[in-house]
């Protein structure tokens, strides 16, 4: 392959607001979460969310007279805006949240401590206030395993957010005071080596067919990250990223990955929708790019971190780290 015109590449990366919160809980009763608990916080955060907001009681929100401008839907639903260019064949735009859940924290005693992090992109940290009342709420009822039976409950005790380290802006009982989010600061590109840690599953799909550890590509990492990145900016800010995609997705068809120590990491969860167990398996483990060959996608590559990649982002999939 001819090597794509380095000016074809250097359009300028427009602004995508995020912001990482640290929400501390203390545990009322014994709570028991799943191995992986994205998907359990992602439904305790939706349901207690859609009974915090909803004052018409509908069954489905596109039937409701405020669905395009209430908070639940445009979260967890979050419908195209009338009019869009972009995703006419599909119902939803990516939703504008990325839940992390904290590692080893399955089993926790009653008065022990622990949390989750939520990042929030774009207009949704507008909606912060309603995420912390609706985790809040929802430690009120219990999560994850033993909630029927009074277990899982947990009381909300502050909220910190990533900024130059972490920065208290909420107590229980006391004013929200959050910090104005931004696109987080690009570093200069290393000259050595990156080294990519792929630290929850990582599901890819080409070609309708599952990307396994001996076919990940870094052409397929990137222009899946590419494009949840340039969807996020279309639907949730005022100023969508501005770049030639194409040719980039080109470009990223000749950096190779080296030293790949990847693995399938299997991973089920239930689906109330679906009434159904669904397969959530993807790669874990760390691969090794050339640093000198970076300079078109390192931008992205950094701003991902954020966002995550891959399918089910939203519940905390697809989270990587760059160490350079």
């Amino acid at each position: 392959m001819e090597p794509v015109p380095f000016a074809a590449l250097t359009a300028p990366l427009a602004a995508l607001p995020v912001a990482r919160y640290r929400l501390h809980l203390t545990a009322d009763t014994a709570v028991r979460l799943p191995a992986y608990a994205g998907s359990t916080w992602r439904g305790a955060l939706g349901h207690a969310l859609r009974r915090t907001v909803c004052v018409t009681d509908m069954r489905d929100c596109p039937d409701c007279l405020l669905y395009r401008s209430c908070v639940y839907p445009y979260v967890f639903e979050t419908p195209p805006p009338e009019r869009s260019e972009k995703l006419r064949k599909y119902p939803a735009a990516p939703h504008p949240f990325v839940i992390e859940p904290w590692p080893d924290c399955r089993e926790v005693a009653p008065g022990d401590a622990f949390g989750v992090d939520l990042v929030l992109i774009g207009r949704a940290q507008g909606q912060l206030a309603y995420f912390i009342e609706a985790l809040r709420r929802a430690g009120q009822g219990g999560i994850g395993k033993g909630a029927t039976r009074g277990e899982g409950r947990y009381v909300l005790t502050s909220v910190e957010q990533e900024a130059a380290g972490w920065q208290v802006i909420y107590t229980s009982g006391g004013r929200l005071e959050p910090q104005a989010a931004q696109t987080p600061a690009i570093p200069p590109l290393p000259a050595g080596r990156v080294r990519v840690e792929l630290s929850t599953p990582l599901r890819l799909k080409v070609a309708e067919d599952l990307v396994t550890p001996e076919r990940l590509r870094f052409r397929d990492f990137f222009s899946t990250l590419l494009r949840r990145l340039s969807l996020l900016s279309y639907f949730h800010t005022d100023t969508p990223l501005d770049a030639d995609f194409r040719t980039l997705v080109q470009a990223a068809e000749v950096v190779a990955l080296s030293d790949a120590d990847l693995q399938w990491h299997d991973w089920t969860r239930y689906s109330a929708r679906q009434d159904a167990l669904l397969r959530m398996g993807g790669l874990v483990g760390t691969f090794t790019l050339p640093g000198a060959a970076l300079a078109p996608f390192w931008s992205w590559l950094w701003l991902g971190q954020w966002t995550h990649a891959g399918k089910g982002a939203v519940m905390g999939l697809g989270r990587y780290r760059l160490i350079v």
